[in-house]
């Protein structure tokens, strides 16, 4: 039984102009412990999905199903499952990040010390122990994405999603982040889908792509069968494979500069 499943899932928005059919029948299947990719051109329907299946915005249509809990029937026992890593984050830059760790350890109803040891367990397994009693406004771009990667593990999740998780990282931030993400999936069994312009991200670290175009599944499979496909060679690039599915070009199809 796959972890994740979607049927004819859709959200529609309202607008003046008129209704806007960001996700329409959407039909998805994620197993456990794979590392899956979300490619689309900008509109595409990526982060409405994942929000959707993340339960921070209610579906108009269809169905889903996330580790054995219905979407819209018990949010809550998706919630408790799944863990969300936004692209803008949530820290406050204030706090230290020992702080930041313990608050969300107690949100998720730990007693003060079992958020307190959570806490310092995420911190040693995510490279952040020599950080925590610094603010979290003074870490570097690839410290405060461990930092929210590491908030969205407080509750041990069985699928973390993450949403473009490496804008605006430099090159060795994003191959420590690489490393981390397939360390979550061979250590814990950790099932990760992940949205991404980055195409040579998409390439290096999915099982398995899936590319939405227009709000609907346009095409699905490993790195090489896409290339192999659409492409005419498993050697060909993703971005030739991406430009034969959608007729566009990704939003970023190069890797980002240091900041």
């Amino acid at each position: 039984m796959p972890l994740i499943s979607t049927a004819g899932l859709a959200r529609t928005f309202t607008s003046k102009a008129g209704p806007v059919e960001a996700v329409r029948s959407l039909d998805l299947t994620v197993a456990a412990g794979e590392i899956v990719g979300l490619l689309g051109p900008n509109g595409a329907g990526k982060t409405t999905t994942l929000r959707m299946l993340t339960t921070l915005l209610a579906p108009t249509g269809g169905a889903a199903t996330v580790a054995g809990h219905d979407l819209v029937a018990d949010p809550a026992g998706v919630r408790a499952r799944c863990g969300y890593v936004a692209q803008s984050g949530g820290v406050d830059p204030h706090t230290t990040v020992r702080e930041e760790l313990v608050t969300q350890g107690r949100m998720y109803r730990l007693g003060r010390a079992a958020a307190a040891r959570r806490a310092d367990e995420l911190a040693g397994e995510l490279g952040l122990s020599e950080l925590l009693d610094r603010k979290t406004a003074a870490l570097s771009g690839g410290q405060r994405r461990r930092l929210d990667i590491a908030m969205g593990l407080t509750h041990r999740p069985a699928v973390l999603f993450l949403d473009e998780p490496t804008t605006g990282l430099d090159p060795a931030g994003r191959t420590a982040l690489w490393d981390l993400v397939r360390r979550l999936r061979d250590t814990r069994g950790t099932t990760v889908v992940l949205t991404t312009h980055y195409l040579d991200e998409a390439d290096a670290l999915a099982d398995r792509l899936v590319v939405v175009d227009g709000g609907r599944v346009a095409a699905q499979g490993s790195p090489a069968e896409l290339k192999t496909r659409y492409a005419g060679s498993p050697d060909a690039t993703l971005q030739d494979a991406f430009l034969a599915v959608t007729g566009r070009a990704p939003a970023a199809d190069t890797a980002p500069l240091a900041v």
